[in-house]
């Protein structure tokens, strides 16, 4: 009857049937199971070595053995034994520890070098047990007392054997589970791509209806994703933080969407009333992507762009360090963009008049600290950021 995985290990029974019915990782295992089983009823377990300088000694271990029901091979030497096993490799070895050319003790670390799943018990003189435990300490199951005992050798034997067979037994489980984890991980890295892959296609629509509501947003926004981007990097922004900022970023006029169009695409001034209706669109855009999940940690940086660190910003009036680090990062980028872009009504401006403005306004306007930061970049750096390939792309 073949093993049950549960038989194993329970937990791992209920893991794998709850997340790879009936995948592959469990098949693994399955197939394991059954070398396993195989190996209990494994009848080359009956075929052992005696090794003994002595031909005498050599007849009567063979003899007993044969008695049991083994199938005993001899050899004279420990040279012998190994050309023996490289020919026709063994479960279990025994051996003499006192021979000549090559003792007992150098053959036991050769053997056990060569052939580490083999089982070996040594045989030893009334004064010769400190070899005898000397061997157990380089890997030898056990030791026998000349003479050789009949009863002794059988239970010695038996438990060699036994030992093996749960060695090897864990050792094939061990490589089933490792095949699984493997599996395993092939499925999860597989599932990690799709589900960038719905990442990108999603900022991509995202993109493409910034594009399709106001011309200029889409470029605006690639350009503060690669500025922000810039500045974060100098401020230690890593992993999941640094691709919450580049979303939020990118999607961060994604709330002008729920502007209406007399207003949004209006050539002139605002009245304070169409004011009061565009500056909704930090909440508006915070609540539409909140909802999709992982950019909900982006919807911070959405609701809290148009902050400042002196409190007069809005939609919610935060203040110093209260503000997102992302948003205040995101101002300080889009104000570089804004000046340093053309304008129907003006050209624009250099980097250098950009970072003198920010300077101008830290400590009312913007974080001192990311301040400081943007005004070290060079204008060749802001330059190269300009001109990058887009991170997001639009779709046609």
């Amino acid at each position: 009857m073949v093993p049950t995985l549960s038989s194993f290990d329970p937990h791992l029974a209920s893991v794998l049937a709850s997340a790879d019915p009936p995948g592959a990782a469990a098949r693994a295992i399955r197939a394991a199971l059954q070398s396993v089983s195989s190996a209990r009823t494994d009848t080359g377990d009956r075929r052992l070595l005696v090794v003994d300088d002595d031909a005498s000694v050599r007849q009567i271990v063979a003899e007993l053995l044969t008695e049991e029901g083994y199938a005993p091979l001899t050899a004279a030497s420990a040279d012998e034994a190994l050309a023996l096993m490289r020919t026709e490799p063994l479960p279990l070895v025994i051996s003499d520890v006192k021979m000549p050319d090559k003792d007992g003790l150098t053959f036991l670390r050769e053997l056990r070098a060569e052939f580490p799943d083999c089982a070996v018990l040594m045989m030893t003189g009334y004064g010769q047990v400190e070899s005898a435990v000397e061997a157990l300490k380089w890997g030898a199951s056990d030791y026998l007392l000349k003479p050789i005992r009949a009863n002794h050798l059988s239970a010695a034997v038996l438990r060699a054997l036994d030992r093996r067979r749960v060695v090897y037994e864990a050792q094939l489980y061990q490589r089933a589970l490792e095949g699984a984890v493997e599996e395993k991980t092939r499925a999860l890295e597989h599932a990690y791509h799709e589900i960038s892959e719905t990442y990108r296609i999603t900022l991509e629509a995202l993109v493409t209806a910034l594009d399709a509501r106001e011309c200029e947003t889409g470029s605006h926004s690639q350009r503060v994703v690669r500025f922000s981007l810039a500045i974060g990097d100098r401020l230690g922004v890593s992993g999941k933080d640094r691709e919450d900022l580049a979303r939020g970023a990118l999607l961060h006029d994604i709330g002008k969407i729920g502007v209406p169009d007399h207003i949004l695409l209006k050539p002139g001034r605002l009245t304070e009333e169409e004011w009061v209706e565009m500056r909704k669109h930090p909440e508006i855009g915070a609540r539409i992507i909140s909802g999709i999940e992982f950019l909900a940690p982006a919807a911070a940086i959405v609701l809290s762009h148009q902050e400042r660190w002196d409190g007069h910003g809005y939609p919610q009036g935060l203040a110093g360090a209260d503000i997102p680090l992302g948003a205040r990062i995101f101002a300080i980028a889009d104000t570089i963009d804004a000046i340093t872009t053309d304008r129907p009504y003006r050209r624009g401006r250099a980097f250098a008049h950009a970072r003198a403005e920010l300077v101008k306004y830290a400590g009312t306007q913007f974080d001192p600290r990311v301040v400081e930061v943007a005004a070290q970049i060079t204008d060749e750096e802001w330059a190269v950021l300009r001109g990058e390939e887009p991170p997001f792309k639009a779709r046609p």
